[in-house]
């Protein structure tokens, strides 16, 4: 529990449950609200003055809109019984027709019931020269609609029409002159959630900004309990943007003060040199490698072993397309701390992972992995693994080894964090797929160094240079953009299962033709079970095996099965005693088995743009070209078109990141809501907004260098807030 040191922080945190209630609490949650703040920063997508029209162009099926437009026709149409659902003689309700426009295009509005209310909305609407119409478009004989939508007629001049309790909670919506729309759910249209935004108004004191002047003035920007006024009760549009700027700079600044925080922490600690020496490990590795490192491994190699090199710890991100070659690089870094006395421990986030890493670097190390075992050389030290499921004896052996100082390199998942491991001398920390770590577990491993250890984070996943800038502000980064030589090409295909299903069939005729020849596939689907959604893994596994793949080995592969079971799938896989692994996204990261040559992705629409992009990197590794076909029976839907369309196009995963960041929510961009948490961006977007950031960094650096001890409450409260909400995904290093 974090005890605030400012009102305003305070306040903002306050569970919106004490203001709402528990009901509208509860309902608030599908929109990401928790707490006041998380409601005051839930903005309008727009505002409409009162002679303003909604464009109704816009509108897509299945949106929950409040739409803005004037009544061009109503049409009654009797029912039999006049009631409304069935009527008491069995007869049809009476229904009201109603045509809106904005001018250019229109809209369909339906209203059921009994005689005497289809008459009083008909009267109802036309009192006003134009109307608020809130409720879910909806489609019927390919028109879009709605059906039974809340309203409010307007008069000319923008006022509410009508007394009723209703309409005076939607007029709380245009009091000021202006009526904001905002994000909504069925059950809390937008009228309500304006009320709700009041509400939380009224609990703000108001009485000291969280920023010092000084910050204020550099940032022009008004101060706090204005600008929440501003965005949520404006007069003019100009006014909420200028309420909105302040609290996208308050996003961006929280952030970076955070970063620039943790960049002077680092410089007030020491971390022991690990200077590369010759004729050791790395060398003996250098002369076996089967291939030449690429120019960029080579020089992120160079700046790897310049920073192992200083008694500053070493806080870089290493981000390479799937195949750019990181394990290598991240090798040949671990061999230079272990020639200059020090241990280094590989993170990986799951089991499957880090089994697939141990093996690699065996495979590559070979002898010199053999520690003190007779016949290995006398430069080769001990590579061990570690794992929860290990059997009791097997993990006695890696942990005595590794806290004697005899394993050189050990790997492991989660149990790596557990009090029993400790390290004899603990120089190097290696995290792979960084996000899936808590805070509290990270810092567990870096309290296993007698001094601070150097530290390298390493991601498949491309991420766009404005990310980057925000998120990995304390990290330097480094990229490898380039493939080693033979990697192959991967052609990637989109499926329309619903338009062309015999396409479907000559997909899997396609598998078993790779097969025929030697090599394997890979085919991976969304979930593990079948439901409404979808077949599941082992149902689309057993349909194969009896059908199109009959003949076929085929395996199954998904985060439920045993450790063990998961370790013998994935060795009979990479061994070629299975033709084609029917596999859940564990097969995500860090699985390579060079003779996998093709990828089939069932319901292709469930993953978004940069994890079908990772999910393929599985494929031409080795000597043949890949080819990974998108199946999906919603491409009808034009964005999720779109999506597949794009992945196709092209291989370049910087250019998919920066088009994934696009079309998803921005409040995504620290990972938090996939770990069900509240994401510390609702408002900043890291590609429009730039600018802000970048001017948010300049004054957190000034904040620092102003107050080196923290002591500033609404910086306190600013960093504590930031690490609990950025604590499920990414990096701490303090």
């Amino acid at each position: 529990m974090v005890m605030w040191q400012t009102q305003a922080y305070r306040e903002l945190h306050t569970p919106v449950a004490d203001v709402l209630g528990a009901r509208t609490a509860k309902e608030f949650e599908k929109l990401r609200v928790r707490t006041v703040g998380d409601l005051l920063r839930h903005l309008p997508r727009r505002y409409l003055s009162g002679t303003e029209l909604t464009d109704l162009a816009t509108l897509e099926e299945g949106e929950h809109v409040a739409v803005m437009a004037r009544v061009s026709r109503t049409n009654v149409i009797r029912g039999a019984g006049g009631y409304s659902g069935q009527s008491r003689r069995g007869g049809r309700p009476s229904r009201l027709e109603v045509t809106l426009t904005d001018g250019h295009g229109y809209l369909a509005v339906t209203f059921f019931g009994r005689d005497h209310l289809v008459e009083y909305w008909e009267r109802e609407l036309g009192k006003g020269v134009r109307g608020i119409f809130v409720g879910k478009v909806g489609r019927f004989r390919d028109q879009l609609q709605l059906t039974h939508p809340e309203f409010v007629m307007l008069d000319a001049s923008g006022a509410i029409v009508g007394s009723s309790e209703e309409k005076q909670r939607l007029a709380t919506m245009s009091r000021s002159g202006l009526v904001g729309m905002y994000p909504a759910t069925a059950k809390l249209p937008t009228w309500k959630v304006a009320e709700c935004c009041r509400l939380a108004l009224a609990t703000l004191s108001g009485t000291n900004d969280p920023w010092p002047d000084w910050v204020l003035d550099e940032a022009d920007v008004m101060r706090q309990a204005d600008a929440f006024a501003a965005v949520h009760q404006p007069h003019t549009v100009a006014e909420a943007e200028a309420g909105a700027q302040r609290l996208r700079f308050d996003e961006a600044f929280a952030t970076q003060l955070t970063m620039a925080y943790r960049r002077a922490d680092v410089a007030t600690h020491t971390a022991i040199r690990r200077r590369a020496v010759s004729g050791g490990l790395l060398d003996a590795l250098d002369a076996r490698l089967p291939f030449s490192l690429t120019e960029g491994q080579q020089e992120v190699c160079g700046t790897l072993f310049a920073e192992l090199d200083r008694a500053r710890p070493m806080q870089r991100l290493l981000q390479g397309e799937v195949g750019s070659g990181k394990t290598v690089v991240a090798l040949r870094a671990m061999l230079a701390v272990v020639d200059a006395g020090g241990q280094c421990a590989l993170l990986a986030p799951t089991e499957v992972l880090a089994q697939q890493h141990y093996a690699t670097i065996r495979a590559l190390m070979g002898d010199l992995a053999g520690g003190r075992m007779l016949g290995s050389p006398d430069a080769a030290t001990d590579v061990v693994l570690l794992t929860g499921s290990m059997p009791a004896a097997a993990k006695k052996s890696a942990l005595l080894r590794a806290a004697s100082g005899e394993a050189g390199i050990v790997v492991g998942t989660h149990a790596l964090l557990n009090d029993k491991v400790q390290f004899a001398d603990l120089g190097f920390i290696v995290i792979d797929e960084q996000h899936r770590f808590g805070v509290e577990q990270r810092g567990a491993l870096t309290d296993k160094a007698s001094a601070r250890p150097h530290v390298l984070v390493l991601t498949a996943t491309p991420i766009p240079r404005s990310v980057a800038m925000t998120i990995f502000g304390d990290l330097d980064v480094s990229t490898l953009a380039e493939l080693p030589a033979g990697r192959q090409v991967i052609g990637t295909v989109v499926v329309d299962a619903a338009l062309r299903p015999a396409w479907v069939e000559r997909a899997w005729q396609r598998v078993a033709e790779e097969v025929a020849q030697g090599r394997q596939a890979f085919v991976v689907v969304p979930r593990i079970n079948s439901s409404d959604d979808g077949v599941g893994v082992t149902e689309l596994a057993e349909r194969l095996s009896t059908g199109p793949l009959a003949g076929v080995r085929v395996g199954v592969l998904h985060g439920q099965l045993a450790s063990d079971a998961k370790e013998a799938t994935m060795t009979a896989f990479a061994a070629g005693e299975v033709d084609v692994l029917v596999a859940t996204t564990v097969i995500e990261v860090g699985v390579d088995v060079p003779n996998a040559t093709m990828m089939v992705i069932w319901d292709a629409e469930r993953f978004g743009i940069s994890q079908l992009h990772q999910l393929r990197g599985r494929i031409g590794r080795g000597e043949h070209p890949g080819v990974c076909l998108l199946i999906s029976s919603a491409l009808a839907e034009e964005t999720i078109r779109q999506r597949l369309d794009a992945v196709a196009a092209t291989n370049d995963g910087f250019e998919l990141a920066e088009l994934d960041l696009l079309q998803r929510r921005e409040g995504d961009v620290l990972g938090a809501e996939q770990s069900g948490s509240r994401s510390s961006l609702r408002l900043l977007s890291v590609l429009e907004h730039a600018d802000v950031i970048t001017q948010a960094k300049e004054i957190a650096a000034e904040a620092v260098r102003r107050d080196p001890e923290r002591s500033t409450p609404g910086f306190v409260d600013a960093v504590a807030a930031t690490e609990q909400l950025m604590a499920g995904d990414f990096l701490e290093l303090s």
